[in-house]
């Protein structure tokens, strides 16, 4: 594999070890290998893999590669070929060179390297155990993360089985699902657990509970992996069955350890704790929360620490196309409102901008790409429930209100918006509306609004109802987005997000315990599979703040939200994972978890196969099926499994066709 391991560290300024440093990075290109050898290098290895969750996580591709194509996300109006092969809906393609899981492989493998030289080299250097077990931690997540997107993948990057490799080589051999978690990922995260530190070293850092919910969730996956109740084929071909010492491992026990595991986890918390409201895990000014147990960081203060332009827009700042280390991911997602018009006078149409983007203008107003649109579906299905649910408004934009006060506008005057009605600053300019009222005027041949909005007799508010979005408009996904605490450094309206991008958070240990049980696992009292959701689904209930109004709200639906839960111990089996699978959908829509969701549980084509959609704003809905829906969940279906990248057949020789996932030769 020429080029494709090679080594990404950095070294790093260790601080007095205690939780309230932050890890300070200094990012290179490349060490010479002798440098993992030193005390100093296998310290920077450590900080190095950090780095690394910043190529993946809120990477664009990578981010549209989980949710395009699944019932969460379809196409935007901007759409490109990546975006439209995602979907898998006819539109272009999908194959090794369109699908844009080679973001995962990449940076994985370059990570995985640098850990197995942490691992390989630590202990003569004198590195505490500890640091090593957080090497542990990145090597079985990484492979955690490739097996669950490739199938069996390599083992030996040229060194030998999980050897740290210093020569580039052309040869590679996959290993299967089993030979990857019994080698790898199940050990490596088991060892995580043991050796790692209760509370972390400094902010940000590993913990043996951030390594429990990993390796809940990988106990979980390889549970269902071994039962493997749709006959979906796995590649390289293999016996459903670890190898070595969990060879005698079975399904059972698998969902019976996801359990204790996530269990001992919530028993135990340290310093992870669920936040009181829906709302304050996702507000930009409690980033870094207790429920966050990991995440890639990013910076407003240092261009160098954020590894990106902090004050304005450089595009791609690194050469290498495929490194990105950028916060981009809710761009996606943000549609063209700034292009809605409204009028600087009443009674002739004179247009002007209601939307003034900058650094003040906050949360509700990223930039925008418009690629990704979310699903009718998801609006009015998934989030049915959103007079009492909180989820719903703590996730997307639904008011877009007027900022031309800020500054680079002309101040605080009156504007003329729908029906010539008078609108100031901070008053609703576009609406998405819960339900069609059915007196929606789409023609806008008169006020000229743009983006195919439309108007309602005496609504100040340009409107279009949830049941008739397209991708041209749709509520923007407020809980990823763009947020500046300093607010009068730049106005540069380009920069990527400086948030950090959120990985792992302690509200999934609940609903991978729920799982876990509805699958078989025996359960301890007061953690029931109906318990522990409804926990979640409590918190779902308390509000705190409405974005929607903009302001304060202190209602308390927790208990009518737990008494409609369904009795999961009762229910089959099929109905408990799909009301499971929905929450997790409430809980965590567009964070990049639902491709691997829909995968695990092997309900890809059950759930999304086919979609609603308006080719345009207020136009009829239509089902759009994708393809996979014809395969069925079950072995013919070869799309469970992601194409190798072409990068990678490119640069190896060998029989290329064998090593390809069939269905993509």
């Amino acid at each position: 594999m020429k080029n494709t391991f090679s080594i990404i560290a950095a070294t790093t300024l260790f601080l007095t070890i205690g939780c309230t440093k932050i890890l300070e990075e200094t990012p290179r290109n490349k060490f010479d290998p002798a440098f993992f050898a030193t005390e100093t290098g296998v310290k920077g290895g450590v900080t190095g893999l950090y780095t690394t969750l910043r190529e993946l996580f809120g990477q664009q591709y990578y981010f549209n590669a989980c949710e395009t194509g699944t019932d969460e996300y379809t196409l935007g109006a901007q759409a490109d070929g990546n975006h439209k092969s995602a979907d898998l809906a006819g539109a272009a393609t999908f194959d090794a060179s369109s699908s844009r899981f080679d973001v995962l492989w990449n940076v994985a493998y370059r990570a995985i390297n640098s850990a197995n030289g942490v691992i390989e080299n630590g202990a003569a250097a004198g590195i505490d155990p500890a640091l090593i077990a957080e090497a542990r931690f990145f090597r079985g997540f990484y492979y955690f993360l490739l097996a669950q997107s490739f199938g069996g993948v390599p083992l030996d990057l040229g060194g030998g089985e999980l050897k740290f490799n210093t020569n580039p080589t052309l040869f590679s051999t996959r290993n299967t699902v089993a030979e990857v978690y019994s080698k790898s990922i199940l050990p490596d995260l088991e060892q995580a657990v043991n050796d790692l530190p209760d509370n972390p070293r400094m902010a940000g850092t590993v913990t043996k509970n951030v390594a429990r919910l990993a390796l809940a969730r990988a106990y979980l996956t390889f549970g269902w992996w071994l039962q493997n109740h749709k006959g979906i084929k796995t590649y390289p071909e293999c016996a459903r069955a670890g190898v070595g010492s969990y060879a005698s491992l079975t399904d059972a026990q698998c969902f019976q350890k996801a359990y204790d595991v996530a269990t001992t986890a919530i028993a135990t918390p340290g310093s992870y704790t669920l936040q009181p409201t829906y709302y304050d895990v996702h507000v930009a000014t409690n980033d870094r929360n207790s429920e966050i147990m990991l995440w890639a960081d990013h910076t407003e203060n240092s261009a160098k620490y954020n590894e990106g332009n902090v004050t304005g827009w450089d595009g791609d700042p690194y050469t290498n196309p495929d490194y990105n280390p950028q916060n981009q991911a809710v761009w996606a997602v943000t549609w063209y409102f700034q292009e809605v018009r409204t009028s600087s006078t009443s009674g002739t149409w004179t247009n002007a901008s209601p939307f003034i983007r900058n650094v003040q203008a906050g949360q509700s107003f990223s930039r925008m790409w418009s690629t990704m649109a979310p699903t009718i579906d998801a609006l009015t299905e998934t989030f049915a429930e959103k007079e009492k649910d909180t989820r719903f408004d703590g996730t997307f934009v639904r008011v877009y209100r007027g900022t031309w006060n800020l500054v680079g506008g002309p101040g605080d005057v009156t504007y003329y918006n729908a029906n010539y009605l008078p609108v100031n600053p901070g008053d609703s300019i576009v609406t998405f509306l819960d339900e069609d009222p059915g007196d929606i005027d789409y023609t806008n041949e008169v006020y000229k609004s743009n983006r195919d909005l439309g108007y309602r007799p005496g609504v100040a508010s340009w409107v279009v109802p949830l049941s008739r979005i397209s991708g041209r408009a749709y509520p923007g996904l407020w809980k990823l987005g763009a947020y500046r605490k300093n607010k009068t450094d730049y106005n540069d309206d380009k920069v990527a997000s400086t948030r950090p991008f959120n990985i792992l958070k302690f509200s999934e240990l609940y609903f991978i315990a729920a799982e876990a049980a509805v699958k078989g696992a025996t359960t301890v009292a007061g953690k029931s599979a109906t318990e522990l959701i409804n926990v979640i689904r409590a918190r779902a209930g308390k509000w705190k703040f409405c974005n929607a109004a903009n302001a304060d709200k202190t209602n308390d639906y927790s208990s009518d939200m737990t008494a409609a839960t369904p009795n999961l111990e009762s229910a089959t089996e099929d109905a408990a994972i799909n009301f499971i699978l929905a929450e997790r959908s409430r809980e965590y829509f567009g964070e990049g978890y639902r491709w691997h969701d829909l995968a695990r549980t092997q309900k890809w084509a059950e759930i999304a196969g086919e979609y609603t959609v308006c080719d345009k704003v207020g136009g009829e809905q239509r089902t759009q099926e994708r393809i996979f829906k014809s395969l069925g969940d079950g072995p013919n279906n070869y799309l469970y499994l992601r194409p190798i990248p072409t990068g990678q057949l490119d640069n190896m020789d060998g029989d290329k066709v064998s090593y390809q996932n069939p269905g993509y030769n």
